[in-house]
């Protein structure tokens, strides 16, 4: 059970790092699409956090405990720095993927509807993936014109 609960919170700590990026990221794009895309996201990630915090409470009777790290790997934005959003975008996409099988692992440990939820939120880290996706795509396509459209840069 103990183990059960870290892994929650760890899902929870997850969800949280999530939704900073996203919100980080939108922030510092100057492409609109794409900045309603990442807050849209954001705000995925933190319906997703609220749920895990409501299904812990839930089962064990307590508020959890988030722990600072979670081993789910996380994307990092890092304000200022130069680095091409498609690469951003692709370490998106890494993490969305790697939540889509923490949490399919995770739902094995519960049961009935509980596992359903858990599935279900692994299905919509696949389809985060899947919007990051398309818009990696798209900024590949466009960063070779980053000097003429500035859309595409991210940045001060």
């Amino acid at each position: 059970m103990d183990d059960v609960k870290l892994l929650l919170a760890q899902a929870i700590r997850s969800e949280i790092e999530a939704c900073e990026f996203y919100d980080g990221l939108a922030k510092a794009v100057k492409n609109l699409l794409l900045r309603e895309r990442l807050e849209f996201l954001s705000v995925e990630e933190s319906k997703h956090e609220d749920f895990l915090r409501r299904l812990f409470t839930q089962k064990f009777g307590e508020n959890p405990v988030v722990p600072d790290e979670t081993p789910v790997p996380s994307p990092r934005y890092v304000p200022g720095e130069k680095t091409p959003i498609s690469e951003l975008l692709s370490g998106a996409m890494e993490a969305e993927r790697a939540a889509e099988e923490f949490y399919m692992r995770l739902a094995r440990s519960f049961s009935g509807p509980d596992a359903a939820l858990l599935e279900y939120l692994a299905l919509m880290e696949r389809g985060h993936f899947h919007i990051l996706e398309a818009e990696r795509e798209i900024a590949l396509h466009f960063e070779d014109y980053e000097t003429v459209n500035p859309l595409f840069h991210i940045g001060a």
